[in-house]
C-alpha cells in the first residue's frame, strides 16, 4: 500500500554524465517495494513531485536505491541535497514487474538511459530465483554508461551507444539478433524505444515499464494516460502501470 513517508539521505553521488546515485532510508518503503514501482519525491520549491523509478532494495539496511539524470529544474535541485537531508516520499508507487515462479527461464532485459535502474532491482530479484538473465543496455555515448558491472554480475551484458564511444554503435535493437533464445524480456526505456522493442519481437512474451512526466501520481488526474489495444480505452501510467503487458497498451 502507498503512503507519505520521510525518508533519510543516506549517501549521493554521481555515477556517469549528469546521472545521480541517491541511497535513502525508510523501512516501511524498503521493506514493501517490488521491482517496477517508484517514488514520488516532493522537492523543495517545487509544486508537482517528481516520480522516480527504485533501482534498488536493501531489506537489511532498510534502503532504497533511485537513479536520476538532472534534466529539469527540479532534478538539478534534487541532485543538491546532501546526507543526513529528509525528502517527502509517496510510495511504493504504480505496480510492479510480473515476475512469473518458472526458475531456470531465460529473461532479456532490455533498457535505454533512465529506462535502465528499474531493471537492475528486477534482474537482480529473478536472478534470486534462480533464472538466467541476460541484458541489453543502451545510453547516448560512454559517459553516460553507468551499472555496467552491476548487470555483468547477473549474467551476459551487451552495452549499446549511440554514436559507438563504448560498446557497440547503434540502438538497443541492432544488438537483438545477438541474443540466444530466451522465455520473457522486460523493457523500460524512451517511448521509440520501446516502440522498436515492441515491434521487434511482437511474437515473444514480455513486459514494458512507461516514463512519463506526471501529476498527482494517484491516478486523480488524467494527466499521464495511455491508450490501450481496446477502442476508446485507456490507462493510467502512475496507477495502473507504469509496467503493462507489452500487447496491452498502444504505444
Amino acid at each position: 500500500m502507498m503512503k507519505k513517508e520521510t525518508m533519510r539521505i543516506k549517501s549521493t553521488k554521481r555515477i556517469a554524465l549528469d546521472t545521480v546515485e541517491m541511497v535513502l532510508e525508510n523501512n516501511y518503503m524498503s521493506q514493501t517495494a517490488v521491482p517496477g514501482q517508484f517514488l514520488h519525491l516532493l522537492v523543495s520549491g517545487h509544486t508537482l513531485r517528481r516520480p522516480i523509478s527504485i533501482a534498488d532494495v536493501n531489506k537489511t539496511e532498510h534502503t532504497i536505491t533511485i537513479l536520476f539524470k538532472m534534466l529539469g529544474s527540479g532534478t538539478h535541485d534534487l541532485a543538491s541535497y546532501q546526507v543526513g537531508m529528509t525528502i517527502d516520499a509517496l510510495g511504493p508507487s504504480g505496480n510492479g514487474f510480473q515476475l512469473h515462479n518458472d526458475n531456470q527461464s531465460t529473461i532479456l532485459l532490455i533498457g535505454g538511459g533512465i529506462g535502465v535502474p528499474p531493471l537492475y532491482y528486477l534482474g537482480k530479484t529473478l536472478a534470486q530465483l534462480d533464472m538466467h538473465i541476460i541484458s541489453v543496455l543502451g545510453f547516448q555515448t560512454s559517459k553516460s554508461v553507468f551499472y555496467e558491472e552491476k548487470f555483468r554480475a547477473l549474467g551476459e551484458t551487451y552495452i549499446v551507444t549511440d554514436d559507438g564511444s563504448y560498446g557497440d554503435q547503434g540502438f538497443v535493437t541492432d544488438v537483438l539478433h545477438s541474443v540466444e533464445s530466451f522465455d520473457r524480456y522486460y523493457s523500460c526505456g524512451p517511448v521509440p524505444m520501446l516502440q522498436a522493442v515492441t515491434a521487434s519481437l511482437k511474437d515473444k512474451p514480455g513486459y514494458i515499464s512507461l516514463e512519463e512526466r506526471m501529476g498527482c501520481g494517484v491516478g486523480a488526474c488524467f494527466a499521464c494516460v495511455i491508450p490501450t489495444d481496446d477502442a476508446g480505452g485507456y490507462k493510467k501510467i502512475c496507477k495502473d502501470g507504469p509496467v503493462f503487458d507489452a500487447q496491452e497498451v498502444s504505444l
